[in-house]
């Protein structure tokens, strides 16, 4: 218990026991993710309250076993032995609870206090299980509590046995694993070696085993304090008598699953039979033939709901954005502080945060693909194909990872043993779609896919690329860099379990988060930066006076419609109340017919103002045969007829003033595109992208591409913002824009310069985030370099070949 008075619970356990389905149970929100210091292993902390005291608990990474051969098991043990949890929960998998000991016997060496949490009662009651509670207990030393986290039965009694044992209300003394007549002696006289020096504060006999196991953690952080050359000498003396006699290694190893054995067998009245619906299930879904096209089948299914379902809140968080920032045009009065906010902040920042509710629909389907047990299932069936092509089948678990974030999906990879398959899984990492990188795809989709239903299975296409390179990424290097043995690839499958909606809802929230978090920080500073390029300098030379211009175009229009009514023996269109009123019903219909454009711009791919809709149907009219008798085939907003059958002869005579003020707009929101267009094109970022544009240009990429792509580099995520903010800055400050209509009204985007921006994106450099991980795990700037230089290769070559093959399927218009 600390000063303040919070008891400190350390939650161990194997992988899929339920453990973080029973941390969230207990701790709900109130949860605090980050890493251990030193190491990028994830660390989650939660707290609650409980009979009016404060427990912190501590989700230790899951393992199965306590030995120096992974970082994450290295990590849960260091924990305990540095932090001195008041109490260990050790949560067993009661459906699988021989495998679970073993681990058991390890935790309890610790020295700490220990209670059992014996989760999936109901799947071990459904495979005809029985367990003695008490007996269990008994044999390890520890409070036994049954527990079913899926559906949060148990976890009252669970915290009040943490109680119990924290206020030692109940005390229990850990069991002693027994090593044998000829190992037991060698530890006793370690023991009392170290307990002679007083100056470790480690638990002694867990100690003194670690040092017989030469376990390679413990032995350098002895190596570390004065005074103990002599218990590392004696340490090193009884090993080698040991040698003669006996395999230590294997020795400690058979004594702890003989403890977990023994057990077993004395705790479980009735060991059941094997969970038949886990199995009736697996007989489909990881069927030889079936597995594979169902697992493919599941991802497809996944990106068409997200892209299709995600579509609507996106539509929506777009159109407030829009509105926010014809608002913010209206109200801010300064000019350069109105296109900060309009253009910089909600111009890009907005344009990321439109793309939440996808990433949202994502982590839902991931967080439930993890909580059930498929995601187990799916390394199991990836396993076969890449055992054939001589890889190991458990680096596909940190590839699925990358899904949602490369930097876990990396991290995940130090749970293979064999070093070079670690490094090949890191350096494959990176070209699995993140995250980060789905608002560039499904922006790119929405704005020339999505018309056409497609949108989904171009999503799919571009993920199932991601997988196909890093497979053959990974196959390459463990073949050529990296040859050596394979490693077995064992794992286990848990049962199928139902999802609790709290811990769905808790991974789903808690990545989301991160989203928002990096929304509301870098890329904001990046679109404010982006922002600064593409608005500065001030001082631009245009081609012309574009101001004296639209005054002449205004002028001329004043003109026409005087010399009108003039011939209406009219001075001013107010001397005629009934004409003055239908000339501004007929503004303000055209006007309305615009908005309504701009909200379904989606769908019908136009983003203009009222002038330039209005000249574009003008355009496609001019030449029917039939226009010179249908007044309203499209050539003006449908309203007008309902304006014409109120008063004909009023509305004959203000149709040639609105044609002369539509006109008039049409030509000065001409003047006004090719002003923003000359002031852009001499922005600092337009210099910045026309630098690196030779370079791009047989890619199909243009200078803001350019640009683009130099920013997210930082983020993935920063193209979007990016693009955002360029081309608001060079758009309509009085009719504000979505992106999607912005790219679909650029003559130099496409969809072949779409698709091949996805796969320069897909196999694009990692992120600056990513990039320190794998620095950090590789230890290594020469394996980063590597990574990037490979990465740069294969994204420019991929967004070549696909640029050209687009091309010549007829996708570059």
């Amino acid at each position: 218990m600390d000063n303040a008075g919070t008891i400190k619970v350390a939650l161990a356990g194997n992988p899929n026991c339920g453990k973080t389905t029973i941390f969230n149970n207990i701790t709900g929100a109130k949860q605090h993710v980050g890493n251990y210091p030193g190491v990028t292993v994830e660390k989650k902390e939660g707290r609650c309250n409980y009979d009016n005291h404060s427990l912190l608990f501590v989700d230790l990474p899951g393992t199965y076993s306590l030995t120096a051969r992974s970082l994450d098991e290295v990590v849960a043990r260091n924990v305990i032995i540095n932090e001195k949890p008041d109490i260990i929960v050790n949560v067993l998998d009661a459906s699988n609870l021989e495998r679970n000991l073993y681990l058991a016997a390890q935790i309890i060496e610790l020295g700490r206090p220990v209670v059992i949490g014996l989760n999936m009662m109901d799947i071990a009651e459904r495979m005809g299980a029985q367990i003695d509670l008490k007996k269990l207990g008994e044999q390890l030393g520890a409070t036994v509590v049954p527990l079913v986290g899926s559906k949060n039965k148990g976890t009252q009694e669970l915290l009040q046995a943490v109680m119990n044992v924290a206020q030692k209300e109940e005390t229990v003394k850990n069991a002693n694993v027994d090593y044998g007549p000829d190992l037991e002696p060698a530890i006793t006289s370690l023991e009392d070696m170290i307990q002679k020096t007083g100056i470790i504060q480690y638990p002694v006999r867990w100690l003194a085993i670690k040092l017989l196991e030469n376990d390679s953690d413990v032995v350098s952080k002895v190596k570390a304090i004065d005074g103990t050359e002599g218990i590392l000498a004696m340490a090193h003396t009884l090993r080698d008598s040991l040698k003669n006699k006996v395999d230590l290694e294997f020795c400690f190893a058979e004594y702890r699953h003989r403890f977990a054995v023994q057990a077993y067998n004395n705790a479980v009245i009735k060991p059941g039979t094997t969970d038949s619906l886990s199995d009736k299930i697996d007989s489909v879904l990881t069927n030889r033939f079936l597995g594979i096209p169902i697992f493919l089948g599941l991802m497809w299914l996944m990106f068409v709901v997200v892209i299709n379902l995600g579509a609507y809140p996106q539509d929506w968080l777009d159109t407030g954005f829009g509105m926010l920032g014809d608002w913010c045009n209206d109200v801010i009065e300064d000019e350069q502080l109105r296109s900060l906010v309009v253009d910089g902040v909600i111009g890009g920042v907005g344009s990321v945060l439109s793309f939440v509710p996808l990433i949202v629909l994502l982590y839902l389907f991931i967080s439930l693909l993890e909580d059930t047990g498929y995601m187990a299932r799916a390394a199991f069936l990836i396993d076969r194909a890449m055992r054939a092509l001589g890889l190991h089948g458990k680096s596909f678990i940190p590839m699925i990872l990358g899904f949602g974030c490369n930097v876990p999906g990396i991290m995940a990879a130090r749970t293979l043993d064999n070093e070079k398959d670690r490094l090949v899984t890191i350096m494959a990492c990176p070209f699995m779609s993140c995250g980060a990188r789905l608002p560039v795809y499904t922006l790119l989709i929405a704005a020339f896919f999505g018309a056409s239903g497609h949108g989904g299975t171009v999503l799919f296409g571009i993920y199932l690329l991601g997988i196909i390179v890093s497979v053959c990424v990974a196959l390459v290097l463990r073949h050529t860099a990296f040859k050596g043995e394979q490693e077995p690839f064992v794992m286990e499958l848990p049962p199928y379990h139902i999802p609790t909606l709290k811990g769905v809802l808790t991974h789903m929230w808690e990545r989301t988060v991160l989203y928002l978090k990096k929304a509301g920080t870098f890329i904001l500073g990046a679109s404010i930066l982006v922002w600064f390029l593409t608005a500065y300098p001030m001082d631009v030379e245009y081609s012309q006076d574009y101001d004296a211009a639209k005054e002449a175009v205004t002028a001329q229009m004043e003109e026409t419609q005087a010399s009108i009514l003039t011939g209406y023996g009219l001075s001013d269109i107010e001397d005629n109340a009934e004409l003055n009123d239908m000339y501004e019903a007929m503004v303000a219909a055209a006007d309305e017919a615009a908005d309504e454009a701009d909200e379904d711009e989606a769908d019908t791919g136009n983003s203009l103002n009222p002038a330039a809709a209005l000249s574009s149907v003008e355009d496609q009219v001019k030449n029917s045969e039939e226009a010179e008798n249908t007044l309203f085939m499209g050539k003006y907003p449908d309203s007008f007829a309902d304006l014409q059958e109120q008063n004909p002869t009023v509305f004959a005579q203000a149709l040639p003033l609105f044609d002369a003020k539509a006109e008039a707009d049409d030509a000065t929101a001409k003047l006004e595109d090719q002003q923003n267009a000359e002031k852009l094109e001499q922005s600092y970022a337009a210099r910045i992208g026309h630098f690196v544009e030779p370079v791009i240009q047989p890619l199909g990429f243009d200078w803001k591409i350019g640009v683009g792509l130099i920013a997210c580099t930082a983020a993935k995520e920063v193209m979007v913002s990016t693009l955002g903010t360029i081309y608001s800055v060079g758009g309509d400050d009085t009719h504000e824009s979505g992106i999607v209509a912005y790219l679909r009204d650029d003559p130099d985007f496409n969809p072949a310069v779409a698709l091949s921006l996805m796969v320069f994106c897909l196999l694009y450099m990692p992120c600056v985030a990513a990039m320190a991980v794998i620095k950090r795990e590789t230890g290594s700037w020469k394996m980063l370099l590597a990574v990037d230089g490979m990465c740069l290769v294969f994204a420019y070559i991929g967004g070549f070949i696909t640029y050209h093959l687009a091309l010549f399927a007829g996708l570059g218009v």
